[in-house]
């Protein structure tokens, strides 16, 4: 029989690499990261390629007749996901910059509650040492 004390918390990463809009890829990404959160997984989230724009600020889908989901992301850390990895190379590539994005945050009970930011902007060669600590990762 397992005993709670002896489970292994084991590392995800979700990596986000498709458009915000166009598929279902970044929506589904979001409601597992989400589920996994909530039964205390040890999650991080990758935002890779077009996936970057799934975190830019005033999207609009009034013209695409889909909800604008993008409101989500700023949930994140109430789900106590902090880990999230923005490869530095795709906003340069696409002219993006982390002030194009949302600002994403959690509250740190270990320093009196103190907002902290989320994102970490990686590069693709740091971004590499960070997946290979993961223990399963997930592509979206």
């Amino acid at each position: 029989m397992d005993n709670d004390d002896d489970q292994v918390v084991k590392k995800f990463m979700y990596m986000n690499r498709k458009a915000p809009y166009g598929t279902i890829y970044a929506l589904e990404s979001l409601e597992v990261v989400l589920i996994a959160a909530a039964f205390d997984q040890d999650v991080s989230l990758v935002f890779a390629d077009d996936g970057v724009y799934q975190l830019t600020n005033s999207q609009s889908t009034d013209d695409i007749g889909m909800k604008n989901f993008s409101p989500t992301y700023s949930a994140l850390g109430d789900y106590d996901i902090k880990k999230i990895y923005i490869e530095k190379e795709s906003l340069d590539e696409r002219g993006l910059t982390l002030e194009d994005l949302q600002a994403l945050t959690y509250e740190d009970e270990d320093d009196d509650w103190a907002e902290k930011d989320s994102i970490h902007l990686v590069s693709r060669e740091e971004l590499a040492e960070v997946i290979d600590q993961q223990d399963v990762v997930f592509s979206f």
